[in-house]
């Protein structure tokens, strides 16, 4: 029998290690391999479902009942059913693999946590420092730097009552007696300040939040206001505003054009929720290369008549852009006064109905 040298068993050992090594990195490429594809079949079916709701909720948004509708949900519900199985086989593929490897440790990057605005201001809490070496117990300390962790914190809402005083003097030698004016108050003889009003109005149109809610919250925080003084403040703040407002709707009514539209809007009636109208005319010429500030107006009314638009338009001459609503059709009479309008009608309403030929063919 032939014997091997020393040397040529190192030889061996060195090719039957690196061998090994070889196989063991084939081993944990494949098995990364099998992961990046169960990732990816798992992405593949993730959006597959995440496209399948999209295009439910459009359809539900628009109402689209059609056939090739119904068809086109059906075939999507089969390819993510089918991308489904493939990622779960994938998967099991994956784990099969990396049975046969050495564990690899992983984790999942987190989402970046948004950094906090800017503009806040920062109030800076130091934590006192250690006035000896935990370690050692020496007292020789010298600072490295520092770190730096941000809380957001908000500052609850707080009430004040503000004293104007008007002090009153005398003349020594004509005894007239003077004072300074009053100061000027946005509703006669409120009690209200300027901010608490826009606070009311603010929270009444801006959030739909109702006077008696209002009131019920206030009470919590330990300012109890009637609701009759509620309401009567923000009238009296609304009539105050009444000049602004018709400086906006006279810029508005003097477009050349203006877009309208009616949406529904949520009453609260006696004992159930009533539907009233929102009118919405818009002045915006900016797509037409115009420089006039953009502005809408809005009006309420509990139905639908057309009444409503012809009283709100009643001034207004020029283009109006709408959809087809029969109430629009008085302010295109030949003999209306001032003068009769001139319809444009609109793009998205038209092109509905090819959508919903495509739909049907």
């Amino acid at each position: 029998m032939e014997l091997v040298s020393t040397t040529d068993f190192l030889a061996l050992r060195e090719q039957l290690v690196a061998a090994e090594a070889r196989a063991e990195k084939a081993e944990i490429a494949a098995a990364e391999a099998a992961n990046v594809k169960a990732i990816n079949a798992d992405l593949l079916a993730r959006n597959a479902l995440l496209e399948l709701q999209i295009e439910k909720l459009k359809r539900a948004q628009f109402a689209a009942t059609s056939e090739r509708s119904a068809r086109l949900i059906d075939q999507m519900e089969l390819a993510f059913e089918d991308l489904e199985a493939n990622a779960n086989e994938a998967e099991a593929l994956a784990a099969a693999a990396a049975a046969k490897t050495t564990t690899v440790k992983a984790f999942t990057r987190g989402r970046p946590r948004r950094e906090l605005p800017e503009h806040l201001p920062r109030e800076r809490v130091v934590i006192a420092a250690p006035q000896a070496c935990p370690c050692c117990g020496g007292d020789d300390l010298s600072k490295l730097g520092e770190d730096i962790t941000e809380t957001l914190e908000v500052i609850p809402r707080q009430w004040k009552v503000i004293q104007t005083v008007r002090e009153r003097f005398s003349c020594r030698a004509c005894e007239a007696i003077t004072q300074p004016p009053a100061p000027f108050h946005v509703t006669a003889r409120g009690f209200f300040g300027p901010s608490l009003l826009a606070m009311l109005l603010f929270e009444k149109f801006g959030v739909h939040q109702p006077a008696n809610r209002q009131r019920d919250r206030y009470a919590r925080e330990g300012v109890d206001l009637s609701l009759t003084t509620i309401i009567d403040q923000m009238s009296a703040a609304m009539r105050t505003l009444q000049p602004l407002y018709l400086l906006i709707e006279a810029h508005a009514l003097a477009a050349e054009r203006l877009h309208a539209d009616d949406t529904t809007v949520p009453v609260m009636a006696k004992y159930k929720t009533d539907t009233g109208r929102i009118w919405t005319y818009v002045r915006d010429d900016r797509p037409f290369g115009g420089h006039a500030p953009p502005v809408a107006l809005f009006y309420y009314s509990r139905d639908r008549r057309g009444e409503h638009p012809q009283a709100h338009l009643a001034g207004y001459t020029g283009i109006i852009q709408a959809d087809a609503y029969a109430g629009y059709n008085a302010l295109l009479k030949p003999d209306r006064v001032p003068a009769p309008l001139k319809r444009a009608l609109c793009w998205a309403h038209a092109r509905r109905y090819f959508f919903e030929l495509a739909d049907i063919a």
